[in-house]
């Protein structure tokens, strides 16, 4: 029987790369001293808990430790960048995070809901019409948003570790060693990415919101806000669904927009971005079997 490989997941952070993997999960910045400085993180008991294997409920969990994960990954990354005046503290990070996720709800959610149902009232469209431009004024913000930003020249590093990330677990899932010549080979896209479940979130909700029917302005906006969570679980399902039918050829077209997206969250890296992203692998791998020998 084929080894099962671990479904390995990681983030771009700046300067450097975050790798997940089942037990731990460690940072590798490119410091200024172009040194490259690795920090180990554990995972909590979250991971090794029912609650992971549990279907329509393990995505909502994972998906806010990965926030969480992703936010202290990125606070190290700045300090690593900056002065010791200038070190960022949890809380900054914090009012930060609940900061971009208001503004993320109110963006990406609440101003096509509200756009849409303007629209409806003045050319008196059909429920299902109204719901299908909010999608599109969704999709079209995201898209947009992801390629604006990918101009600044800081954003653009950021998406080249991303691609380098993506390369680097490509090429160990395909068994092949992680040398930077081979690495640069693999494809910068990957099935799991996060890219992919924020396009699934947008087409899902077309379909969820259509179902709901017609509702006033004010219950039309809270429905918005209380079905994301459901929302984000059918997308993480959906994401874990069409990845483990990918060797069969006709599921490709399934995971093929997400792929497409990603073209614009990553870029192609340099070899000092992917020896980042090799180094933060590694360096998880072997604190995963460590703890796995301490175990036996």
């Amino acid at each position: 029987m084929e080894e099962r490989l671990p479904n390995y997941g990681g983030q771009a952070v700046i300067e450097g790369v975050m790798m997940r993997g089942r037990k731990t999960c460690a940072v590798a910045v490119r410091a200024p001293d172009q040194s490259i400085q690795v920090e180990m993180q554990p995972l909590g008991s979250l991971y090794q808990s029912r609650l992971i294997q549990t279907p329509f409920i393990r995505g909502l969990f994972i998906l806010w430790d990965a926030l969480v994960l992703g936010m202290r990954a990125l606070t190290y990354s700045a300090n690593m960048q900056s002065e010791e005046d200038e070190q960022l503290d949890g809380f900054a990070i914090t009012l930060s995070l609940i900061f971009s996720l208001v503004i993320g709800v109110g963006l990406f959610f609440l101003l096509p809901t509200g756009a849409a149902y303007l629209l409806e009232r003045w050319l008196n469209w059909a429920p299902f019409w109204s719901n299908a431009v909010e999608g599109l004024f969704r999709l079209l913000l995201l898209i947009g948003y992801i390629w604006a930003i990918g101009f600044i020249p800081e954003i653009r590093r950021v998406y080249g570790y991303h691609g380098a990330e993506h390369k680097t677990i490509n090429t160990f899932e395909a068994g092949v060693p992680l040398e930077v010549d081979r690495i640069q080979g693999f494809p910068r896209e990957h099935t799991r990415c996060g890219t992919a479940f924020l396009l699934t979130v947008v087409v899902f909700s077309i379909l969820l919101f259509s179902a709901i029917g017609p509702l006033p302005l004010i219950p039309r906006l809270l429905s918005r806000i209380l079905l994301l969570p459901l929302l984000a679980s059918l997308a993480y399902e959906y994401i874990r669904f069409s990845s483990s039918l990918l060797r069969y050829s006709w599921a490709k077209p399934l995971v093929a927009p997400n792929l497409w997206l990603q073209r614009l969250t990553t870029r192609e890296p340099d070899a000092d971005m992917i020896e980042v992203a090799v180094a933060a692998f590694e360096a998880m791998r072997a604190e995963e079997r460590t703890l796995e020998e301490a175990v036996i």
